[in-house]
């Protein structure tokens, strides 16, 4: 397999109202780069000042170069047979796509980011973007914010994954969506205008019945998965009946997650009916031992008549949520069945655990920070908002929890905040209350970061 990694300048930073002033492409055979394509472009548009101070690209230098549809047919050839690398991929690739769109050739190839792959085929750097990683790394870039030196630095970046990690990092190939496994009637180009932004998104078949609904923090890739997925027998099916999309930002992933809920059990869609059985089917107990301590533990809320501490979508969740909190509490790891032994628990050894495991700390004692961390997961009789993410920078959305009840979210203005929070309320929609509603609130408030409470 070869790959053709990218970099391209360009006067702006939209792909629709910007045009390439640079294109470097080096072509990489998994040893060693084989060939290169690096030449100015000229854009047939003005270059900002602020982008000459960047790129340090004048209009002058670009005066006399070739315009994109002189070199269109070229950069095609060079890139055939291969997979598109660049780092943050979305925006090369994009402007490649955009600039071929425009001369009415629609430019897909399977496409890696060397951002995403980065991150977990070589973890644990402060910063993943180009300059800090390379720095980091090593690697010297020679022209950097040029398209020359900043694609030749992430060859050299893709190299070191390459050779580290062969197998992860083929899997962030993203493949294209093949038009002909879709149905006819749904728009390719309706897909490239969805937005990367939180939302709810909902599926039509060619009758136009709601067929799916959806949510996800980057609305344009999660409905490119679905349209992907071919590997079970419900995905496929799904895949070709979708004939329109519709969405809705919400900004906040919270209010996605929420509205997501809501719709799914007011609409019923066909596709959501394995959904709606198996959402939080797992459940946080505490229960006492024989000795009276009080235990942590996990099972199928079907199977169970008391209502659950707080729910989970898996029972991995669920463990890994009792590790890290009964840790903070100072609970001990055998009585939660997080380090099964006969004696005392590795924590005792390190001294941080009263010795619960051994029956040597108090009894009230222990249970008292059981009861301690459960208060601390539940809003049982808060009042708060939580002040999150808006549709754009120009607001925010709210949360409104009252005496332990959501009471419904909304939007306000960015700078509502100056105004007293006992007048927030007019910007909230009010909404009912149901079990999964207080699960979704508590998976989140369970994160505890990217929004703001504001207590009442």
């Amino acid at each position: 397999m070869h790959y053709v990694i990218v970099d391209v300048e360009t006067t702006g930073g939209s792909p629709k109202q910007s045009k390439i002033t640079e294109i470097a492409m080096y072509k990489y055979d998994g040893t060693q780069i084989i060939d290169e394509l690096v030449s100015l472009i000229n854009p047939e548009q003005p270059i900002p000042e602020f982008i000459v101070r960047l790129t340090g690209i004048t209009n002058p230098m670009v005066a006399e170069a070739p315009k994109f549809y002189e070199l269109a047919k070229e950069i095609l050839s060079f890139c055939e047979g291969c997979v598109f690398v660049a780092h943050n991929v979305g925006f090369d690739y994009g402007m490649l796509r955009h600039e071929f769109k425009s001369l009415g050739y629609d430019f897909r190839f399977p496409h890696l980011c060397t951002v995403r792959a980065a991150r977990f085929v070589i973890p644990g750097y402060d910063s993943y973007s180009l300059g800090k990683l390379a720095a980091s790394l090593g690697i010297p870039i020679d022209g950097r914010h040029r398209a020359g030196g900043d694609a030749l630095a992430t060859a050299k970046i893709f190299d070191l994954m390459y050779h580290k990690d062969p197998n992860n990092l083929a899997s962030f190939i993203q493949h294209e969506i093949n038009p002909k496994k879709v149905n006819p009637k749904l728009s390719i180009d309706a897909i490239d205008e969805l937005p990367t932004k939180a939302g709810v998104y909902r599926f039509y078949d060619e009758f136009n019945h709601l067929i799916y609904i959806g949510k996800s923090k980057n609305i344009k890739k999660r409905v490119e998965q679905h349209l992907r997925n071919n590997s079970t027998h419900k995905g496929e099916i799904m895949m070709q009946e979708i004939a329109r999309i519709e969405h809705e930002l919400t900004g906040s992933e919270l209010i996605a997650m929420l509205l997501e809920s809501e719709l799914i059990k007011t609409h019923k869609p066909k596709f959501n009916r394995q959904l709606r059985k198996s959402i939080f089917t797992y459940g946080l107990y505490d229960e006492p031992d024989d000795q009276g301590y009080l235990t942590l533990k996990v099972g199928l809320t079907s199977k169970s008549s008391a209502a659950p501490i707080t729910y989970f979508n898996s029972r991995k969740e669920a463990h890994d949520f009792i590790k890290i909190r009964g840790d903070q509490f100072g609970l001990c790891q055998k009585i939660n069945g997080v380090y099964p032994t006969k004696d005392a628990c590795f924590h005792y050894s390190i001294k941080q655990c009263a010795g619960a495991c051994i029956g040597i700390e108090p009894l009230d004692e222990y249970n008292e920070k059981v009861s301690q961390m459960i208060r601390a997961m539940s809003y049982e009789e808060d009042s708060f908002y939580i002040i999150d993410k808006g549709r754009s920078k120009m607001e925010r959305s709210i949360i409104w929890i009252e005496r332990g009840t959501y009471r419904g979210h909304g939007y306000a203005p960015f700078h509502f905040n100056s105004s007293s929070p006992e007048y927030w309320k007019r910007f909230v929609q009010l909404k009912d209350e149901n079990r999964d509603i207080r699960s979704i609130i508590n998976l989140y408030l369970r994160k505890g970061t990217g929004f703001k409470l504001v207590r009442l």
